[in-house]
């Protein structure tokens, strides 16, 4: 099989360019494949090549035909992107360097794809997020940051109106969440599920408490701290503001939060200076190695607004770390509530949310159980062989129907 991979960017820092990682590393090294990537960076990818290197028939093989990136705001990145991903692999084509059985993609990257995987829907994203998007709402030095997000959305939600509505596209859902909005908006009732998964070698309630003691004095956390750990790289969409404000109705409890991901923490110092939280919180960027973060914290909070899975969740419970997850995320279907980890139903119910982290606070017992528990589920169910076998079995099933 030769496969054509259509993403931006890979590499292990976020949740669905790791999952696509995994997978075409798994059908390269197991099933012989050829894979053929065509991103803007690609790191951390096993026997990866250049492009211009390719000789034929080279099968178990992964090359990288670098796409020339265009500085400047996310929008026009995105054009640029999607133009020149097209160029270059007709230009490819053409040539005959690059022949592929199907095409690829991790969301909208191309109008060509065989298969999409489908990891949030944007039209489902907006209706939740809208109100926020209202100009009078946010001071005016704010206003060209809405509007950027604003058309960057709209183009996204026509895209996913030409190209979801085509029965040609076989697409697969990372949850039934997922699923259910591609049914809802597009009428699509043909979405395959196939959830992310994660490290369930590397991952475990043995390595986060044989990593604790350090990871702790790491962060500079002290033994009767209980500390919070969210994780995310667009921090509004996971919740980090539903988080603050339950934080603030906690301010007689020992907690300390933990923020790892991407996003710029100057947007909010000043909510922080006025609500007393400031001391209370530590920025950390995302790394390769993710452990470290599980090791520190007590608890791991996930309120995403809208998340079609949300991998750290998962990750957290292979950990035996505790976990609250919204009802918004796709990866809370694989928690029972109470026993394998809880569920907030409104992520921007900040109160219940606030009760929630009380609870759990207090009861020692409860963090032990919902965490052994959610631990088992996972590493027996979650791992990544499951995930890219099932992969492999539907990109195989597309092929044999073209």
């Amino acid at each position: 099989m030769r496969l054509t991979v259509v993403s931006p960017f890979l590499d292990r820092l976020h949740g669905t360019e790791l999952c696509i990682i995994e997978q075409i590393e798994h059908l390269a090294s197991r099933h012989s494949w050829e894979i053929h990537l065509y991103s803007q960076r690609v790191k951390d990818v096993s026997g990866l090549q250049l492009g211009s290197d390719h000789v034929e028939n080279l099968p178990g093989s992964i090359f990288w035909h670098k796409v020339s990136a265009l500085p400047g705001p996310h929008l026009l990145n995105y054009l640029w992107w999607f133009l020149a991903n097209h160029w270059q692999r007709r230009r490819d084509r053409g040539s005959g360097r690059v022949r592929p059985d199907l095409v690829y993609s991790p969301g909208i990257n191309c109008l060509d794809a065989d298969v999409i995987v489908v990891h949030i829907v944007f039209h489902a994203f907006y209706e939740r997020v809208r109100p926020e998007l209202a100009l009078h709402r946010v001071p005016l030095r704010s206003w060209p940051l809405l509007i950027h997000r604003k058309i960057y959305y709209k183009l996204i939600m026509f895209l996913e109106q030409k190209i979801y509505r085509n029965p040609g596209v076989r697409l697969v859902a990372v949850s039934s969440l997922v699923a259910a909005q591609m049914k809802s908006h597009f009428q699509r009732e043909d979405v395959t599920v196939i959830r992310n998964a994660v490290d369930t070698i590397r991952l475990t309630p043995e390595g986060r408490l044989a990593k604790r003691n350090a990871s702790r004095q790491l962060f500079q956390y002290a033994d009767h701290d209980f500390v919070l750990l969210f994780v995310g790289n667009d921090w509004k969409k996971k919740g980090l503001d539903s988080l603050l404000r339950a934080l603030g109705q906690l301010s007689e409890l020992p907690l300390r939060l933990l923020v790892r991901g991407t996003d710029d923490p100057s947007l909010y110092l000043s909510l922080l200076e006025k609500s007393g939280l400031r001391d209370r919180i530590r920025f950390e960027k995302s790394r390769p190695e993710v452990l470290p973060f599980y090791a520190a914290a007590d608890l791991c909070v996930a309120p995403s607004l809208e998340d079609g899975f949300n991998l750290p969740i998962v990750e957290a419970m292979a950990c035996g770390l505790p976990v609250i997850a919204s009802a918004q995320a796709g990866a809370s279907e694989l928690i029972r509530d109470g026993e394998t980890g809880f569920i907030l139903p409104d992520p921007q119910d900040h109160s219940h949310l606030a009760h929630l982290i009380r609870r759990i606070h207090a009861d020692e017992s409860l963090r032990r159980a919902t965490g052994e528990s959610a631990s088992r589920y996972v590493l027996a169910n979650c791992g990544w062989d499951e995930n890219a076998e099932k992969t492999r079995k539907l990109l195989e099933s597309v092929l044999q129907r073209q």
